[in-house]
């Protein structure tokens, strides 16, 4: 299997707005430079997917909005909301299962932080995913004890 962690792109800042703090972080919008972050990592995705990837996505705005930039097919699910434990991330994309899919999950840090440092490590850890940033694994153990191997890291703000 193959597993795309990709992080939402700069989003608006809700600390000012009213209202439950909850639904005020899942409203929040990508900015201009969000939706350019979004848009290169999606140019650099696209003609490396190969046809059949599956794209599941948080269900926050700034989430969808990121993934709009890549593909009209996604979705969304619940279990990728922020702050989603890293074992719940891999369930979501049946990570024991293994295989020849495909599969981009675009969502948040530190929980994809997270996810990576598991997957490299074996151990849940933070590691630091920049914004639009995507991390693509290849599962199968490595020799840090982790279940996976970095294929390829693209970083929007470096691209």
């Amino acid at each position: 299997m193959q597993l795309i962690l990709w992080r939402h792109a700069q989003a608006e800042d809700s600390t000012n707005a009213s209202g439950d703090p909850r639904h005020r972080d899942l409203a929040r919008e990508l900015t201009l430079t969000g939706e350019k972050q979004a848009r290169r990592t999606a140019e650099w995705l696209r003609p490396r997917l190969p046809a059949g990837s599956v794209v599941l996505v948080s269900p926050a705005i700034r989430t969808v909005q990121t993934a709009q930039q890549l593909t009209s097919e996604f979705e969304r699910l619940a279990t990728l909301a922020p702050d989603t434990e890293p074992a719940a991330v891999l369930e979501a994309v049946d990570w024991a299962r293994g295989g020849e899919r495909v599969v981009v999950v675009v969502g948040h840090q530190p929980t994809l932080g997270r996810v990576a440092g598991l997957l490299l490590t074996g151990q849940d850890q933070d590691m630091s995913v920049r914004k639009s940033a995507a991390w693509w694994f290849q599962s199968g153990f490595n020799d840090r004890g982790g279940r996976a191997s970095l294929r390829a890291v693209f970083d929007a703000a470096l691209g």
